[in-house]
């Protein structure tokens, strides 16, 4: 009919009160943590998150002090904090993971939440780090208001465990114990601290293959005139996005080695764009991109990342021997990296690199292209820093990408070192029907950190998946009264 007025849908949840309802802690308040408690407040639990860094409005200050001082705070940076990683990584709301669960339905929250209703409709939805902390915080409003509780600075230093394996709660590093009837571990790919907790403890962990590379950098105007076909395009067109990847070999027969297939391929791609120092500790150089949701930065930046597997360590000589058996083995290769290209490049989260066909032509010449990255940029030799087979499969990748994309292999890109966060290199196991820890009763790992997604719609269904196996399971134990102790 003409004249009606449009009613957009309503998505508003049916959220319960739980406050005197049974307890579920949750570790970690990124995607998977935070819509895991929305989940909770659905199914009539009490959500208690324990998150190691600040809210998002105390956390903003943190990253300011990273990118002027030079050091990071290791329990408030660009991984951890309200919201997770995700955060301040462009909000991007894209996944494959259509088979885990219902897509529409985190979206939905999203948009509940405040997020622009087009995120429902979008090909490539994304919010855009600046739009996305109030969301996040308004979710944590929704959490309080429904009589769920969440707590900043608790960094988890164990778990409770009874003499029948079962998961009591968590013991935080200050002393305090939080105890609850399921414990859901949520905690993000870069809180080694967890994995070492279970190293030390004998509990079940899995080596898992990641990938390490280089964040490249174009000018935007470059990538829309590839993307578009020319100069000649609208205006009203949005910055230009690129998806790639290829697979090489790496190696040489005249070293002795043989040669070795790798996946090549581009993450986390960010138009209109910045570059940021991602480290999560002192002593480590780490990059990432984002973007606000206007992606207005004249650059352009992905990441290009090169599958890393335990086969491959035998073959590097810039880290030391491996124990192929260690189940963190690909984990202490990512960080003895993270250090190595830290001490190359001068410390203080300066951010190495080459021009792109410098690197690929391996000229060192010593001279950069402007970067939009949020620190210091300096010139640095990569094949001197990253190991030779992710080298090797980065030029030849380049190239490839040259070919599939004309333009894109171009003195005008830049390389920045290392994207090596893509994902978590340890698996923490689960049982594949109740998503339980196989030594654990009433632990469910999800999310990033466990090794089970890789991405903010990704996780935030593991985390919805893992309150439905509580759930399903029955795992609740009898006790109604579970003490919480947390300042």
């Amino acid at each position: 009919m003409t004249g009606e007025q449009y009613v957009a849908p309503d998505y508003s949840s049916r959220y319960q009160y739980v406050a005197n309802s049974r307890r579920i802690v949750i570790v970690g308040a990124g995607p998977a943590g935070l819509f895991a408690a929305l989940r909770a407040l659905e199914i009539g639990l009490k959500p208690i998150v324990i998150e190691r860094g600040k809210a998002v409005e105390n956390r903003r200050k943190d990253i300011t002090a990273i990118v002027r001082n030079g050091h990071v705070d290791s329990d408030s940076n660009w991984c951890f904090g309200e919201g997770g990683a995700g955060t301040y990584s462009d909000g991007k709301l894209y996944t494959r993971s259509t088979k885990r669960g219902d897509v529409s339905a985190v979206l939905r929250k999203f948009v509940e939440h405040g997020a622009n209703p087009k995120i429902m409709i979008d090909a490539h939805a994304h919010i855009g780090t600046d739009r996305l902390s109030p969301i996040i915080a308004n979710i944590r409003r929704t959490i309080i208001g429904h009589g769920g509780e969440i707590y900043f600075g608790c960094r988890v230093g164990d778990l409770l465990v009874d003499g029948d394996m079962n998961v009591r709660g968590v013991q935080l590093a200050d002393g305090g114990r939080v105890e609850g009837d399921a414990v859901i571990l949520a905690t993000g790919h870069s809180a080694r601290d967890i994995y070492y907790l279970f190293q030390r403890k004998g509990w079940l962990l899995e080596a898992k293959p990641f990938a390490m590379g280089v964040r490249v950098e174009h000018p935007q105007q470059l990538i829309n005139e590839i993307q578009y076909h020319g100069t000649n395009y609208s205006p009203l067109l949005p910055p230009a996005t690129y998806s790639l990847t290829t697979q090489v070999c790496s190696g040489s027969s005249k070293s002795g080695r043989p040669n070795r297939q790798h996946g090549v391929f581009s993450f986390c791609m960010c138009p209109g764009g910045v570059i940021v120092p991602a480290a999560t500790a002192e002593g480590e150089q780490v990059v990432n991109g984002m973007s606000n949701a206007s992606r207005s930065s004249a650059f352009a930046n992905s990441g290009i990342a090169v599958t890393v597997g335990l086969e491959d360590l035998m073959q590097n000589t810039k880290t030391k021997s491996p124990n192929l058996s260690d189940p963190l083995a690909l984990l202490r290769f990512q960080q003895e990296v993270e250090a190595s290209v830290f001490r190359a490049s001068g410390g203080g989260l300066k951010a190495p690199g080459q021009r792109l066909t410098d690197f690929c032509e391996r000229r060192s010449t010593g001279r950069l292209n402007r970067s939009n990255y949020m620190g210091e940029y300096v010139y640095g030799d990569l094949d001197a820093m990253l190991p030779s087979f992710i080298c090797d499969s980065l030029r030849r990748a380049f190239r490839d990408f040259g070919r599939k994309m004309k333009g894109f292999y171009t003195e005008q890109a830049s390389l920045l070192a290392v994207e090596s966060r893509t994902s978590s290199p340890v698996r923490i196991p689960r049982d594949r029907d109740t998503m339980q820890h196989p030594q654990l009763h009433g632990l469910y790992p999800c999310g990033e950190g466990a090794g089970y997604a890789g991405g903010i719609v990704s996780s935030a269904i593991d985390g919805i998946n893992a309150i439905n196996a509580i759930s399903r399971t029955g795992s609740l134990s009898t006790d109604t009264e579970p003490v919480r102790e947390c300042i």
